[in-house]
């Protein structure tokens, strides 16, 4: 087989070759695995029918990067009228990850997975956020940028300039070694299922924070708790009221890109899940997502 067949076989599949991609740009738009689900199935369907009608597609990326993304902004200004009427706090959809999961595999930058970063991102507009996307995360280039979102390469650039201002003032810090991280978050969920208020105190920065997402439909501390002393005894009163809501155990695992778990019932199914950001040796914020309509995609 000759280089070219070989290529041709290669990318004889387009599902196969660009599902993983199309999902990790729809997923970082809407921080909802369901909803990248949903636009990816969309964007595959309108790929198939152009397709299959005569249509010659010269360039299968380049067209399924612009439906997902297009329907991701569409979707993204809904579901920000939505959020507004959202009970307590937002926060994005968990998401599993690991060397092999479809987020991560086509953008090797954890942090750009992580709740921190996505809830970073809700401080751009829609057209904003996936300019900046496209660009730092996933390194098209203005021209191919300009064609998804319909806007002219120089414009691209500026809004690309100020998207990245608007990010690096805020960006937020992680352990680097992910081996580090990991002993932490052992050390950290081992304290609190131990009532070891000592060793918890000692994993928790002084500033500190907790928000915790029920959507009014599960358990959750409706405003974000500071400081040690106050997340630390939160904490404790959770692990109390998990065992009441009939938590039987807890998979420890990535949960965007960041140290986390999942804690189940007796069934098997989720009914919360937290993750946190690590940084200097010190738990600096935790978050907690109980809202069942937010954990049906997580298999245990």
């Amino acid at each position: 087989m000759d280089h070219r067949a070989a290529r041709e076989a290669r990318v004889s599949d387009p599902y196969e070759e660009f599902r993983p991609l199309m999902f990790s740009i729809a997923y970082r738009m809407l921080a909802s695995a369901s909803e990248a689900e949903d636009i990816v199935q969309e964007a595959f369907l309108r790929f198939h029918r152009e397709s299959t009608s005569g249509t010659v597609i010269e360039s299968p990326k380049a067209y399924l990067s612009t439906v997902t993304t297009r329907l991701a902004i569409d979707q993204l200004r809904s579901a920000r009228v939505r959020r507004e009427r959202y009970v307590g706090t937002w926060l994005p959809e968990p998401l599993v990850t690991d060397t092999e999961s479809d987020a991560a595999r086509h953008a090797e930058a954890a942090d750009s997975l992580s709740m921190a970063f996505l809830l970073l991102l809700e401080s751009l507009s829609p057209v904003e956020r996936a300019v900046f996307l496209l660009r730092e995360v996933f390194d098209y280039g203005y021209a191919e940028i300009a064609d998804v979102v319909g806007k002219s390469e120089d414009n691209c650039r500026q809004i690309a300039v100020r998207a990245r201002r608007a990010v690096e003032s805020h960006k937020p810090r992680f352990e680097a070694s992910r081996e580090r991280r990991e002993e932490l978050a052992r050390r950290f969920f081992a304290a609190v299922t131990e009532g070891d208020t000592d060793g918890l105190l000692s994993l928790l920065a002084a500033d500190v924070v907790a928000y915790g997402d029920g959507g009014g439909k599960a358990p959750a501390f409706a405003k974000p708790v500071y400081g040690r002393d106050h997340v630390a005894r939160l904490l404790f009163k959770a692990a109390e009221q998990g065992l009441k809501r009939g938590v039987i155990g807890a998979r420890y695992l990535e949960i965007n890109g960041q140290p986390g778990a999942i804690f189940i019932d007796p069934g098997g199914r989720p009914l919360a899940v937290v993750t946190l950001d690590i940084a200097d040796d010190q738990v600096q914020t935790v978050r907690a997502v109980s809202n069942p309509e937010k954990l049906r995609h997580l298999i245990t």
